[in-house]
């Protein structure tokens, strides 16, 4: 599977990707602002601006952060570490019975904070 560097510009995944975030930016701004400031003077200048901000940080942490993060781990510790981990390895349960019975316990009495010796 040999894609040109054309090719993958000009994929749809990636402006899906940033479809889906501004979707959820634009949202998110619209209930913050809508929430804090209510529909007064100067709504879509702040609509506009906490658009921006929540845009720009979906953006740099999910097209930029988690995939470096995922090479860098694949390419910089090997594909071992990066691997499913081995299952630990299970230990035989305890007997619920155990052999030896207690003792049953006695209750102390209390005394009587009123009354002292």
């Amino acid at each position: 599977m040999n894609r040109s560097a054309f090719q993958l510009v000009t994929s749809k995944a990636p402006l899906r990707r940033v479809i889906i975030l501004a979707g959820i930016s634009f949202l998110l701004a619209l209930t913050l602002v809508t929430y804090l400031f209510g529909v007064q003077d100067s709504f879509f200048g702040r609509l506009f601006g906490a658009f921006f901000v929540f845009f720009s940080l979906l953006a740099v942490t999910f097209l930029g952060v988690v995939p470096f993060v995922n090479w860098a781990a694949a390419n910089w510790f090997g594909k071992a570490w990066a691997e499913h981990p081995v299952e630990p390895v299970r230990r035989p349960r305890p007997n619920p019975n155990p052999a030896s019975t207690r003792k049953p316990t006695r209750t102390a009495t209390r005394l009587n904070s009123t009354q002292q010796p």
